[in-house]
């Protein structure tokens, strides 16, 4: 299969500097979103997170680092190094970020030495100027002293002078190929599970390359990371989430509680979720807890058995005996199609492809009125609709489509009948089964018509 990075041909802005000066602020407002988490805690940004966003019709990609005045005691400060690293060796310009308010620290003057070396335009950003009187530091010979030329001044927090950042660094890159626009809507993808289920390790593995750290401490990915990919021409929008674990093992964490109210933004913006279990754990009452918002939210599903690799013995077997388990802890998503994998040996992750774009055509499917009511005739005469509440049975009148993704159909029916639950799963199912709608929710609901209201279409009575 053919992966590529379809963001990758645009300009690599990296926003750089030491913990708290507002790099992931700048990042947000950016990308106008809120996709980088913002606390004062040391080390919050530990994996780069990449946003693209567009000035003045041209497209750039911006990556916020994690702090670079490392503390001892953050257990991840090699793996931020190297993130970090990556970032300026890939970057296009660097913007050095510092906070105005307090001045030149030792730490900035040791930045500023590291970054000159790498020979790439470094743009100096007086960070929380947020009155004219901060603005005018700017300049103030201490920072000029850096050797990073004519500082420009900004507040991230109410874009005062972002605009005019923007302009300098479109002039610094004028020399640089305007890349080539991907019109195309991405396929949006959402890796849901809990802590340690190992959604990093398939967020690298589907993406072809280490993007997010991978450690085995629980809850190392703090915040949601997208990645802009090309399978077989196909656009694929991955988006790692942090792993939720249950409220009552969530403390006053902050950061955690930040996390878990960005995965659950990421799961609205998805069509397809990839829940990730452990092969090698019991199922969890978290693990229902996310399959629950998954379903609530109606999305595609892909159920993934990571670790598979590390089970040993009869593998078909204890894959029938899993597939059993599931059914029971997850009756209400059979209609998920289910994945063994190792994402630490990429065994089957390339059958997730194919999943995710079969689920992304049944969710848009659109079927034409004369095959509905050929399908509603073959499913009267095979099982007559079932009564529910109501003094008489029912009578199909209609039967549309009125939406997608995903996909919905309305019936109609007389006042005064009522169709049973048990008939409208009995009609999603069919429907899935007759259209190959795979690892969607299917959605039927009643409309009553007015006594007066004749039928749209004449389907067969019962």
């Amino acid at each position: 299969m053919d992966i590529k990075r379809l963001d990758a041909t645009y300009p690599l802005i990296a926003i750089v500097g030491r913990t708290n000066v507002g790099k992931s602020t700048l990042f947000n407002k950016l990308v106008g979103a809120e996709h980088a988490l913002v606390s004062k805690q040391s080390g919050t940004t530990r994996t780069n997170n990449f946003g693209i966003f567009w000035w003045r019709g041209a497209p750039f990609r911006v990556a916020d680092t994690g702090g670079m005045d490392f503390d001892s005691h953050e257990p991840f400060t090699k793996d931020i190094q190297r993130q970090i690293e990556k970032a300026l060796r890939a970057s296009d310009v660097i913007l050095f970020l510092v906070d105005v308010r307090e001045g030149v620290l030792p730490q900035e003057k040791r930045i500023a030495q590291m970054l000159k070396k790498l020979k790439k335009p470094i743009t100096l950003i007086l960070n929380k100027a947020d009155s004219s009187h901060l603005q005018t530091q700017t300049q103030d010979k201490e920072w000029r002293a850096l050797g990073l030329g004519l500082p420009l001044a900004i507040s991230s927090a109410n874009g005062s002078g972002v605009g005019d950042m923007l302009d300098y660094i479109t002039k610094t890159l004028a020399h640089t190929e305007a890349p080539k626009e991907h019109t195309e809507q991405p396929v949006t993808v959402s890796l849901i599970g809990r802590p340690n289920a190992g959604k990093s390790s398939l967020f690298n593995a589907l993406i072809g390359e280490d993007r997010v750290i991978v450690n085995p401490t629980p809850h190392t990915t703090r915040e949601s990371h997208n990645t802009l990919v090309s399978a077989d021409g196909i656009p694929y929008l991955f988006i790692d989430t942090a792993g939720m674990r249950r409220k009552s093992k969530v403390t006053s964490d902050t950061l955690e509680q930040l996390s878990i109210k960005h995965t659950i933004e990421s799961l609205l913006e998805a069509e397809v979720c990839i829940l990730l279990l452990d092969a090698t754990e019991s199922f969890s009452n978290q693990d229902q807890h996310l399959a629950g918002l998954i379903a609530e939210k109606q999305k595609g599903l892909i159920i993934a058995v990571n670790k598979w690799d590390l089970i040993s013995g009869a593998q078909e077997d204890k894959k029938e005996h899993f597939a059993r388990e599931l059914g029971y802890h997850f009756p209400f998503l059979r209609y998920a199609p289910v994945v063994f994998l190792s994402a630490k040996t990429h065994e089957r992750v390339h059958k997730l492809y194919g999943l995710i774009l079969a689920i992304h055509k049944a969710r848009q499917i659109e079927i034409p009125q004369p095959r509905l009511n050929s399908f509603l005739k073959r499913l009267v005469l095979k099982h007559k609709p079932v009564r529910g509440r109501g003094t008489r049975h029912p009578r199909i009148l209609r039967f549309i489509q009125t939406g997608t993704n995903p996909p919905t159909f309305e019936i109609t029916i007389k006042q005064k009948t009522s169709v049973h639950p048990s008939y409208l799963r009995f009609m999603e199912n069919a429907l899935r089964e007759q259209f190959e709608l795979i690892g969607t929710p299917v959605v039927v609901y009643v409309h009553k018509a007015r006594s007066s209201q004749p039928s749209a279409i004449k389907q067969p009575t019962v």
